[in-house]
């Protein structure tokens, strides 16, 4: 059984591949195309496909359209309704019931030999649901909670699966989103709507929630599974912030009691489902679920015994649960957890050396990258780091990453110049999983950077680049099982520093999307001050590649560490 899943209608435009129940590709447009997240999500861009994301899924599996079984659509129009019926001012909503009716004939088009009639029309929270439920790692009963600005007509789904089978328990019809709510207060503090939400938790962590009281009476649960979500009237609490404005006390009290409100909230929901379903097991999807403080107060407060959550929980998120729901259907008993979130594109070591010399840059083949990456980290130098294949979701997990030494404090905001983002923005600390619990109080593992974790006291004053000013970190736990190299980078690095921990963030400079491919990480390497990059056994350092550039395809390298 051969089905490609498909996210298009709203944001993050996705494309997964599910091979007889298992993951062997998924990728967002956005890593194609260079639009940061794709596309917008209005209804005028509602037709646009993930078309590359979709052919490279095919090609890296040796597929043709035509060989395929299935392709799932993460939205059903049949399940749609008005805008106005629904209480959402959007005068074009129509558009996208219009597009996505004709989803079939455009992906037809999109990918030739494919029949339209194999499409499948998927629920959109249902396609979030087994994105979580049928990924997850463990436990074939397991209850899941879904929460994003909107599907069809509800914002929201309360889950179980039992054994193969999603079984939905509780939905919340629209116009009430938490989602929603969130976007607008993202827009009102001069953000990005539908794009910088997490800019909003960041800076909750320096204000005080002295909004709650007042904010309680717009967003909270019912008690029925259900929650209030809608209207609330931002400027009586603070006037909203221009984008080129500086972010006043105001503003980070407003994120602070929207996030605290969230939360509650959240919790309620929480231990609604845990009620009616007993599970010991919590998966969780949807835009709401990439709040990592939120996820962190349901595992740390909430009923469950653990937390997991699916690593690409956006929207881009549904195309690989439609294609695994789908799966499940066709064959119950071949469904595999996903292997990781190393999903997306890769490259040879030979291919890689071909790009660097196309490209004429000086390089180098060290004996071991990961020990020549660690001396750079303790001599205070920032890191490029490209290895393998790229992530599905959001986070970078070692394979696009900048890393930097942890305890230079000034390397927050170094960073942050080096990015171009706001200096109220954290970076993360990878930790080896066996050393986690010696450094962070929180839930482990945390291998996709999902949860926020105190930093232990003895450990803040060692690593201040990564403790937020709240004294937390959002860590990502390595096992050496599935990292080696990332594993034997961080034990040298300890080795130098007698620092466990490094520094990483995302490979690429702001609005723009994550660095996939060999040519997105010369460019960024190019362009902002970064020390080195280190691309496959590969490493470029940024005074040759300066003094080198045009000389040739890399000839200034035979006299570095272990020649090429």
């Amino acid at each position: 059984m051969r089905v490609l899943g498909i996210n298009a209608l709203f944001h993050d435009p996705a494309a997964a591949l599910v091979i007889d129940g298992r993951t062997v590709a998924a990728a967002e447009e956005e890593r194609f195309s260079r639009r940061k997240h794709g596309k917008r999500p209005v209804p005028f861009a509602a037709w646009e496909l993930p078309e590359r994301a979709a052919a490279w899924c095919l090609t890296q599996a040796g597929l043709r359209p035509e060989d395929l079984d299935a392709v799932t659509y993460a939205f059903d129009p049949a399940l749609a309704r008005p805008a106005e019926a629904m209480g959402l001012h959007d005068p074009w909503d129509h558009l996208r019931l219009t597009y996505a009716q004709e989803a079939p004939n455009f992906l037809a088009t999109a990918l030739p030999g494919l029949d339209p009639r194999q499409v499948r029309f998927v629920p959109h929270h249902m396609a979030h649901a087994a994105s979580s439920a049928f990924a997850a790692p463990f436990a074939e009963n397991a209850s899941v909670l879904v929460l994003d600005g909107r599907g069809e007509a509800a914002s929201h789904l309360a889950a179980r699966r039992v054994g193969e089978r999603l079984e939905p328990l509780r939905s919340q019809a629209l116009p009430p989103s938490l989602g929603l709510v969130y976007e607008e207060l993202t827009e009102h503090l001069g953000f990005l709507r539908s794009s910088d939400e997490y800019k909003v938790m960041a800076l909750a962590s320096y204000g005080s929630p002295r909004y709650l009281p007042e904010l309680r009476k717009h967003i909270h649960a019912t008690g029925d599974g259900g929650f209030v979500a809608s209207g609330v009237p931002w400027a009586e609490f603070t006037a909203p912030r221009r984008p080129d404005e500086a972010w006043t006390r105001e503003h980070a009290d407003l994120a602070a009691s929207a996030q605290e409100c969230l939360e509650e909230t959240l919790l309620d929901l929480v231990r609604w489902i845990h009620g009616r379903t007993g599970d010991e097991v919590l998966t969780m999807a949807g835009g709401v679920a990439l709040n990592c403080v939120a996820n962190s107060r349901i595992a740390r407060e909430g009923p469950f015994r653990r937390v997991w959550v699916q690593p690409a929980a956006g929207d881009a998120g549904t195309a690989l649960g439609g294609a695994l729901l789908h799966a499940a259907i066709a064959d119950p008993a071949a469904v595999e957890p996903m292997p990781g979130a190393d999903l997306g594109r890769g490259w040879s070591d030979a291919e890689l050396e071909a790009w660097l010399k196309t490209a004429g840059v000086p390089f180098e083949r060290p004996q071991d990258v990961a020990a020549s990456v660690a001396r750079a980290l303790a001599e205070n130098q920032v890191v490029a780091w490209f290895q393998g294949r790229s992530e599905f979701g959001p986070r970078a997990l070692g394979h696009r990453s900048l890393l930097a030494h942890p305890g230079r404090s000034g390397n927050l905001e170094r960073l942050n110049d080096i990015k171009g983002r706001e200096q109220f923005r954290p970076v993360a600390p990878m930790v080896l999983a066996q050393r986690a619990a010696e450094v962070f109080d929180g839930p482990l593992p945390s291998p996709y950077m999902l949860f926020v974790h105190e930093v232990r006291p003895a450990w803040r004053d060692r690593i201040p680049a990564v403790t937020h000013v709240d004294g937390t970190a959002r860590v990502q736990t390595v096992d050496p099982a599935a990292e080696p190299l990332v594993a034997r980078m961080l034990a040298a690095f300890e080795e130098l520093t007698g620092l466990p921990v490094v520094v990483n963030t995302s490979l690429n400079t702001a609005g723009r999307p994550m660095v996939d491919d060999p040519r997105d990480a010369l460019e960024c390497f190019g362009s902002a001050p970064v020390d080195l990059l280190a691309i496959g056994p590969f490493v470029v350092r940024r005074g040759a590649f300066f003094a080198g550039a045009g000389t040739g395809a890399g000839t200034a390298a035979d006299a570095g560490e272990g020649g090429r």
